[in-house]
């Protein structure tokens, strides 16, 4: 099956737990993971991190009866953030972000979720995850009593409270980027501005999608032989609560980010402003000095004041108390 994405190396990682017993292990075959979604016993999460060996996925298509166009949706990881409902499983989209230091900006990767009777299986596109604490609880025992469904709900909600940081993140560049559009406006500060703007809308086409998708989660536990139980349905409301809260700070923050391209043009005004200022002090200095050396600059024959011993000093002295008289006005005026 074709992938545009960039491809990384698989790895299975499985959690098989009840109220009295909890298996991790990794393993490197289908075939291994199957007993344990076969047993009605228990509840088994099945991760998988990379996505380079596509027959793997297919295989994992074929034994859990997995519809092909989701094995394709799964392989091409430009999805928006979705539910579908396949009766025998849900089929779940969602973004996990994260913020890299090392490149300054927030990185995006496809996460997909099966929620079968018995079994989660979660699909990442590189190794490495936010799943930690959900691992913890499960090892604890508080969520062991739980189904697939409760495990669904932890891992949205670990998404969802993930860009809560993402977002403290953007928070502290929104006000430096500000506070330095409005000392120093630069080129530079314009193109930091856009690429924050580009940021907010990946963010946004994230965090978006995902109410309709938690709305149809909720509504999921209403029908007869439902895979989310109405107990899940109130924690999923929860997320849902979170998700707005996001979306609202999201587009506080999109809205300052907007503002800030007026502020940089404002900013430059002001500083085009200054300089001109500036320009016509100097310029207006420079007119009554320039008719007075314009007039003794005439080449006439009689002017007395050219052959006065004390006539170039005394333009001078002129020029300077005038040039000093019109600075001590335009202060007086605050025009300086």
């Amino acid at each position: 099956m074709p992938n545009e994405e960039p491809q990384y190396k698989a790895k299975i990682r499985v959690i098989d737990y009840s109220t009295e017993h909890i298996q991790e292990s990794e393993v490197k075959t289908v075939a291994e993971c199957m007993p344990h979604v076969k047993s009605k016993k228990s509840t088994t999460w099945i991760n998988i991190d990379g996505l380079k060996d596509t027959k793997l996925l297919e295989e994992f298509g074929a034994n859990l009866n997995l519809h092909p166009l989701v094995v394709e949706d799964i392989c091409h990881t430009r999805q928006r953030p979705k539910m579908e409902d396949y009766d025998d499983y849900l089929y779940i989209v969602a973004r996990m972000l994260s913020y890299s230091d090392k490149s300054n900006s927030i990185e995006s990767e496809q996460v997909s979720i099966i929620v079968g009777e018995t079994y989660i299986l979660s699909i990442q596109e590189k190794e490495g995850d936010l799943f930690d604490n959900v691992r913890e609880r499960i090892r604890k025992g508080k969520i062991r009593r739980t189904g697939p469904d409760f495990l669904a709900y932890l891992l949205l909600d670990t998404i969802v409270d993930n860009y809560f940081a993402i977002l403290e993140k953007v928070g502290e560049k929104v006000e430096l980027l500000e506070e330095s559009v409005v000392k120093d406006p630069s080129p530079k500060s314009l193109f930091k501005i856009r690429a924050l703007k580009r940021e907010m809308l990946k963010l946004r086409k994230s965090v978006w999608p995902l109410r309709e998708l938690l709305l149809n989660l909720e509504r999921e536990s209403t029908g007869k032989g439902a895979l989310i139980k109405k107990e899940t349905a109130l924690y999923l409301r929860d997320v849902y609560d979170h998700t707005i809260q996001v979306i609202d700070t999201t587009e506080t923050f999109r809205d300052t980010i907007s503002g800030m391209v007026d502020i940089y043009l404002s900013s430059l005004s002001n500083r085009m402003n200054e300089i001109m200022k500036v320009l016509t002090v100097v310029g207006t200095i420079f007119i009554p000095l320039t008719f007075i050396t314009g007039v003794y600059g005439m080449n006439f024959k009689h002017m007395p004041e050219l052959e006065h011993t004390l006539g170039y000093p005394s333009a001078l002295l002129l020029m300077f108390l005038l040039a000093v008289l019109m600075l001590l006005y335009f202060r007086q005026k605050k025009w300086l």
